[in-house]
């Protein structure tokens, strides 16, 4: 690597870590960065993985008062988030590459999409809450919402981009909590995802993994998470939001292109 990518991808990592604590969609800056310097995608999906593992636990340390009181939601939806992670991991694993090549634009213009549509589903989210207040979850409520962390687990361990606002919405709209309870709680199940599926492509891919590029990612995720869990908030969401659009569709060139 030349000095210059290893600046950049070092930026990309606090500034994916600082958005994960946040939003959730700092794959979308770190992926893209990774890929426009060469590396193929699925090389870049696991050594991204890998990285973001320091990130994430920083931002859900970062949460840890929104999180108090919710140990009980946490033991029923960890079992769902370690399972998901398994099979998407265990699916970008086993999966062809050009498999890879052809899903993951495709996920990634969902993922800028609910980027640019954050705003709308908070709200969606918040009209949600004002008309049930904080009645208790019924059964089928609690099982839609296993069910559902599950999947966004899987779609987590094949590729975490914006993983964390498929959370936040399946979350908000099955339980009755607040923005910032539910924003704590989506950090720790995609720290979860993350640890998991950086455990199986360590295990089982070790030598596909570009270990540079994973520890520079997980160096500067680690200060971004706090970052991110302590001022993030105060940052401009536009600001934010194009930058993201912007290096996602760069993302979705390289790949197609390549």
């Amino acid at each position: 690597m030349t000095a210059v990518e290893i600046a950049a991808i070092l930026l990309a990592g606090v500034a994916a870590g600082a958005i994960n604590a946040v939003v959730g969609s700092g794959t979308l800056i770190t992926f893209p960065a990774l890929v426009s310097f060469g590396f193929p995608p699925v090389t870049a999906a696991m050594s991204n993985a890998i990285g973001l593992v320091l990130g994430s636990f920083s931002g859900t340390w970062g949460y840890r008062r929104e999180l108090a009181g919710q140990r009980r939601r946490v033991l029923q939806l960890m079992p769902a988030s370690l399972l998901g992670a398994a099979t998407g991991s265990w699916l970008l694993l086993h999966l062809p590459a050009e498999t890879f090549r052809i899903v993951v634009p495709v996920l990634l213009a969902l993922a800028l999409v609910l980027v640019v549509a954050q705003t709308r589903i908070q709200r969606a989210l918040a009209r949600h809450r004002e008309r049930h207040g904080k009645m208790t979850a019924s059964r089928n409520q609690v099982a839609a919402t296993i069910g559902g962390t599950y999947l966004v687990g899987c779609y987590g361990g094949y590729f975490a981009a914006a993983q964390g606002i498929l959370l936040v919405g399946v979350l908000g709209s099955l339980l009755p909590e607040s923005l910032q309870r539910l924003n704590a709680l989506k950090n720790l199940l995609a720290l979860v995802v993350n640890a998991v599926a950086a455990a199986a492509y360590t295990i089982f891919a070790y030598d596909r993994v570009s270990w540079e590029a994973a520890g520079l990612i997980a160096a500067g995720s680690l200060v971004g998470g706090s970052i991110g869990a302590s001022v993030g908030r105060r940052l401009p969401a536009t600001v934010l939001r194009g930058a993201i659009v912007v290096l996602g569709i760069v993302g979705i060139w390289r790949i197609v292109s390549g």
